[in-house]
């Protein structure tokens, strides 16, 4: 059996490197591939003076026939690499996207979001002929719809201060001291990412010690965001330049400690207790009353954990329902129990059990 290469760059054509690698041996793919600029001669600021565009032969793939020939072909070997519940990851731009989308599907991936990446600080449009091209779009995908990949739903609400995080993510370019650069002073690199694009990209769909493969490395973005996060990388590059740039930048980081790693973990990610349990540990007793937020309505435990509430029985989150004529109820946060300083949630003696399974 082939060993699996751990936070390494690989040199070479990214599908043919990719066919080294073992069989659902990878967690997550992020893939920035090659947009295939449709480019109509130079661009001139107002003044004269020449955009740095993105001209290099690495994004000259060809026409339309050629780029999705070229998508099928390294796509097809990032989901054989990826683990039955991994995930992919793929950015572009309108030069590119959907063409990269809709194969994405014929592969049999399943898509889960598109995010939008909305530049705060775009490149203005100079000639003043279209709308200011203001943001990118990412396509988070399951490797098949059955799969279960991950989601730290927790960590992106905590990251968020506490609000859902949505699927339009307002984020800088890479610029100032971020940017990368030549022993000439010119960027290292035409089309480097923000590493708080990949911060929030490998907190949101991994976990510490996950293995992620980069299939267009570049200058190693993701391998510095998965280094400080602890996880694990493979970066696949062709230039040797970019190589070299990727691999000083990497040797300079070192990971957060272990316990700096843990996220806010989502209820659904917690081991499941049933409200049976907190019968059976004699934190809620066969007889005991208990009662809605505001003291109203109120229902009794039985001793199989089913509450019982006139002519209503079942469970806490049946009977809650019912009650309010509901089509369903959160029992958890519904119900509550009497203490010395009020009416608390079940939820609470939930949380005590759970910490005894975890100590």
């Amino acid at each position: 059996m082939v060993d699996t290469p751990v936070d390494v760059i690989l040199e070479g054509e990214c599908s043919e490197v990719m066919k080294t690698l073992p069989d659902e041996s990878v967690d997550l793919v992020f893939a920035d591939p090659p947009y295939n600029l449709q480019l109509g001669g130079d661009l001139h600021r107002p003044d004269n003076s020449k955009v740095d565009a993105v001209d290099n032969d690495w994004d000259q793939i060809g026409g339309f026939d050629d780029y999705d020939l070229f998508t099928w072909k390294w796509m097809e070997e990032a989901r054989r690499v990826l683990k039955p519940n991994g995930g992919l990851w793929v950015i572009g731009s309108y030069h590119n996207i959907f063409r990269v989308g809709g194969i994405l599907q014929d592969a049999g991936f399943w898509v889960l979001n598109d995010i939008i990446w909305r530049k705060s600080n775009p490149m203005p449009n100079f000639k003043g002929t279209r709308f200011t091209n203001a943001h990118e779009t990412l396509i988070w995908a399951a490797k098949s719809k059955e799969a279960k990949p991950t989601f730290n739903y927790a960590a992106m609400k905590a990251l968020n201060d506490g609000v859902q995080m949505r699927s339009d993510w307002t984020l800088p370019i890479c610029s100032g001291g971020e940017r990368l650069k030549g022993e000439d002073g010119k960027k290292a690199h035409p089309t480097q990412k923000p590493e708080a694009l990949l911060h929030r990209v490998l907190l949101s769909t991994t976990n510490p010690g996950d293995l992620v493969l980069d299939p267009f490395f570049g200058t190693g973005t993701t391998g510095a965001a998965a280094k400080r996060l602890g996880r694990h990388y493979i970066g696949i590059e062709r230039d040797q330049t970019y190589i070299d740039v990727a691999r000083e930048r990497l040797h300079a980081i070192s990971p957060a400690a272990s316990e700096a790693l843990s996220v806010t973990q989502s209820k659904r990610a917690q081991p499941r207790i049933p409200f049976g349990a907190l019968v059976e540990r004699g934190l809620v007793k066969p007889g005991d009353t208990l009662y809605c937020p505001k003291g109203h309505r109120t229902a009794r435990v039985r001793a199989d954990g089913s509450l019982i509430a006139g002519q209503t029985a079942g469970s806490i989150h049946q009977v809650g329902a019912q009650l309010q004529s509901a089509p369903s109820c959160n029992g958890w946060t519904y119900w509550h129990f009497r203490t010395t300083q009020g009416l608390a949630p079940i939820d609470v003696l939930r949380a005590q059990v759970r910490a005894t399974l975890e100590a």
